[in-house]
């Protein structure tokens, strides 16, 4: 008896350990390995029966909120279900087009003023799938665009999926190695770039069509006719194939770095979208009392993003609401075309928001009156940035939101009421969405207050990576849960915090930076014999590239001929800011950075 009062010692303590926070309360999972344990100490049936039941009496009773399932690890949506669409034969395209609503200006260029009304934009979209469709494009073809903000982004995205076609999306900024490392995985049929793009895109070995700027689409314009372009809407709208389109049919393919590593071909489907649709922006346009098509949203988040993808794209075309786009944002502008075009919703990153602050400070008392929310995602906002902003513009509703491509943005939203009023929190988890916090050493799932790696399950969860069925695996779980990556904790009312990150990515005014990929530039220098590149907080971007070098033996190599020679093969936002020199880079026995040891140099260096 002595041994069973040693180990019922052992197991108490045990549970008191986990009543910590560091792991579940008693589970079935601990109760199972539990009896495994009982088993090995070799003691009789009845015995067993003894200890279980003082055991288990001796357990205190555990309160847990509603949304919160003790037995399971899982995190409920506290907003009620919804329906999506069981058709399985539903496009995107058709569904964001079924629904009514009494919006009549859909899309306005902020700096022309040429704007594209609701009764014009599905027979534009028509005209593309027809058009493109006589140019040879088919159903399940790739499609690549590389294109900035631009009120005829939409119309081209959207004609492309009602063909069947799957659009990939890229930086126009990108280099020429980086749209040939895309276009190598994915391989495109055909592309659609800037004009003066068009030549530099076409020696890839597809066909191009040049998309104008908007002036040259103006009706007096002399350009317009005569383009390529210009031909691609004009096309016969009633000539546009009708293909059988399924739910989880490609719709997209978005680079992305996912939780480590290089960038890799997210594959979304037409069911993602569908959900992302009905579970992000038209169930967040349901919680307020404003109707939809009176809104005016301001676009400044690149569409070729699936933050601005989804919202500027495809959601709030189904609301019927207006939106200014800003081809290239301008601070100096900003405030000028919030107050000229009426705009009451801006869905921004942290970087504009602190520019947006700024120039609210030094506009006249009338500016700004129109706007009447501000969401922020893509990356982590300062509490001192926050803070600024609402003693700023208090009239302003502030919510912060959290998605990734790989769940096609469906994660969870702010939400202010007269209760709660959580700044810094990214709200709420989405109707439909479940998740874990998940201890990242032991695999335990953890409670309420308690902070670990977030997990996801939703229908925006990605179908995978292209052709990567290794990293698909080790992101998504056999069961579904999606592998965020991000370190986070749930509050005692359900709403979610983002701590840190797992990954290695670098957020850089909300554009995903692979360290990986800046390692391979600076490992082709012929003086650099070893590198590493981790993520330095930096007050205006939210992180900035840092590499650490190893220079070869007698090299002189400077910092400012290291920045120049890595921002010569990259895409701007992707440069290193800082260099450090250092006499041989942290790795493990397997050969795998040490990032981690890396961040003490960058508090007494950076």
């Amino acid at each position: 008896m002595h041994r069973i009062q040693s180990h019922a010692t052992t197991l108490n303590w045990l549970f008191c350990f986990c009543c910590c926070g560091t792991f579940l309360s008693f589970s079935s999972r601990q109760a199972k390995s539990m009896a495994t344990f009982l088993k090995s100490t070799h003691i009789s049936t009845d015995q067993e029966a003894i200890f279980n039941t003082k055991f288990k009496s001796s357990i205190p009773k555990l309160s847990y909120p509603s949304w919160y399932s003790p037995e399971t690890g899982i995190y409920h949506s506290k907003h009620p279900s919804v329906t999506l669409p069981s058709d399985p034969f539903l496009d995107v395209v058709s569904f964001i087009f079924s629904h009514e609503h009494s919006g009549q200006t859909a899309l306005i260029d902020s700096s022309s003023g040429f704007s594209l009304s609701y009764s014009k934009i599905f027979p534009l979209v028509n005209s593309v799938a027809s058009g493109l469709h006589q140019m040879g494009v088919s159903q399940g073809d790739v499609v690549l665009i590389s294109l900035p903000n631009s009120i005829h982004f939409p119309i081209v995205f959207l004609g492309i999926l009602s063909l069947g076609a799957i659009v990939t999306a890229i930086n126009p900024l990108s280099s020429l190695s980086e749209v040939k490392k895309q276009v190598i995985d994915c391989k495109p049929s055909f592309g659609l770039c800037l004009p003066e793009k068009v030549d530099e895109l076409s020696a890839f070995g597809f066909p191009v069509i040049g998309v104008p700027h908007t002036e040259s689409l103006m009706p007096n314009s002399k350009v317009c006719r005569n383009s390529d372009f210009y031909k691609l809407i004009s096309s016969d709208p009633k000539l546009a194939p009708r293909p059988k389109i399924n739910q989880q049919d490609t719709a997209a393919i978005l680079y992305s770095s996912g939780t480590t590593g290089t960038c890799k071909g997210t594959m979304l489907t037409h069911g993602n979208f569908i959900a992302m649709v009905v579970l992000f922006v038209r169930f967040e346009a349901s919680t307020y009392c404003d109707l939809p098509s009176e809104n005016v949203y301001l676009a400044t988040s690149p569409m070729f993003h699936i933050y601005g993808l989804s919202l500027f794209v495809m959601g709030l075309l189904s609301l019927g609401t207006t939106i200014v786009v800003m081809r290239n944002f301008d601070a100096d502008q900003l405030v000028r075309v919030i107050d000229k075009y009426g705009v009451t919703h801006f869905p921004t990153v942290p970087p504009v928001l602190m520019k947006l602050t700024s120039r609210a400070k030094d506009a006249s008392d009338g500016s700004l009156k129109s706007l009447r929310q501000v969401s922020c995602g893509a990356a982590p906002v300062s509490a001192k940035c926050i803070e600024d902003f609402v003693q700023t513009l208090p009239h302003v509703d502030f919510i912060q939101g959290y998605g990734m491509t790989e769940s096609t943005a469906v994660g969870s939203r702010g939400y202010n009421t007269e209760n709660f009023y959580k700044y810094s929190s990214v709200g709420l988890l989405a109707p439909n969405a479940q998740a874990r916090v998940v201890n990242w050493t032991t695999g335990c799932s953890l409670p309420p207050g308690s902070t670990g790696e977030l997990w996801l399950r939703s229908p925006g969860t990605m179908k995978g990576y292209l052709n990567n069925d290794g990293a698909t695996k080790s992101t998504i779980e056999k069961d579904g849960w999606l592998h965020t990556g991000d370190i986070v904790y749930f509050d005692e009312d359900g709403y979610l915090y983002v701590v840190d990150r797992l990954k290695e990515v670098i957020k850089y005014k909300g554009f995903q930076i692979a360290p990986a990929d800046l390692e391979s530039v600076l490992m082709s220098h012929p003086e650099i014999v070893d590198a590493a590149v981790t993520g330095a907080r930096d007050e205006e971007a939210g992180e900035i590239p840092v590499a650490f070098v190893v220079r070869k033996e007698g090299s002189t190599l400077s910092e400012a001929a290291v920045i120049e020679f890595v921002a010569k093969q990259v895409t701007p936002y992707k440069k290193i800011r800082k260099v450090n020199f250092i006499a041989s880079v942290p790795r493990s026995a397997a050969g795998k950075i040490l990032r981690r040891t890396l961040r003490p140099l960058l508090l007494s260096r950076v």
